[in-house]
């Protein structure tokens, strides 16, 4: 590793993630730790810890650095959590999620990005990561998840997401259509579920994702 990525990675950290009031020091560490450069296609490597959302094959983008920060802060993800993560791309936020957590289970509905993921997830040594190649709306998950991180966007909420999660689970989902769209925290209590918002957003919606009503007159 050579001097300036280190001093670009620190950056990022430092003055990027922290600024977007990302405080969680296992989370700050997990962002220094996984080398995101690895994760970003050969002609944008330069392009890796900027505040950015860099160009993926199949009309895709990575999370901005911040964005991830504050999905992982917001999750909270422990040693012992079981994780799902909707939307592989590059499989960086996988790999920090991996980092965190016991198991991470992520769906990309592309296959030639769930390839590139799979061989980026194995040359970071994320070992307790998989990767399906499945669409999220035809899938059943085998159980319940402790978190569930989604990386793309409904324009309704999807209540099948609240249903996968385990008691006390946290779920991370935007809803909404451009310009503004709120990204939610969801929780499961015993008495049912919490929904929070945490911050206003844009991100591309996820493939097949159910549309609402349009009038027509």
């Amino acid at each position: 590793m050579s001097s300036n990525t280190e001093a670009a990675r620190i950056q990022m950290v430092t003055q990027q993630i922290r600024a977007w009031e990302v405080l969680d020091p296992a989370v700050l560490r997990v962002l220094h730790d996984v080398p995101r450069e690895r994760f970003v296609p050969p002609a944008y490597r330069s392009l890796a810890f900027a505040d950015t959302a860099i160009p993926l094959p199949g009309g895709q983008r990575m999370l901005t650095p911040q964005l991830v920060g504050r999905i992982l802060q917001a999750l909270d993800v422990g040693s012992g959590d079981r994780v799902l993560e909707v939307g592989t791309g590059s499989g960086f936020l996988t790999a920090c999620l991996g980092r965190l957590g016991a198991q991470v289970t992520s769906l990309e509905i592309d296959p030639a990005l769930a390839e590139t993921a799979r061989l980026n997830l194995h040359d970071a040594g994320a070992v307790n990561c998989e990767v399906l190649t499945q669409d999220v709306f035809a899938w059943q998950p085998p159980g319940t998840f402790d978190c569930i991180a989604v990386t793309g966007s409904v324009p309704l909420f999807e209540p099948r997401f609240q249903d996968w999660l385990e008691k006390d689970g946290r779920l991370f989902v935007t809803v909404g259509e451009a310009p503004a769209m709120d990204a939610l925290l969801v929780r499961r209590t015993a008495a049912g579920f919490t929904q929070e918002t945490l911050f206003e957003t844009v991100l591309p919606a996820l493939s097949h994702a159910p549309q609402p009503e349009r009038f027509t007159f």
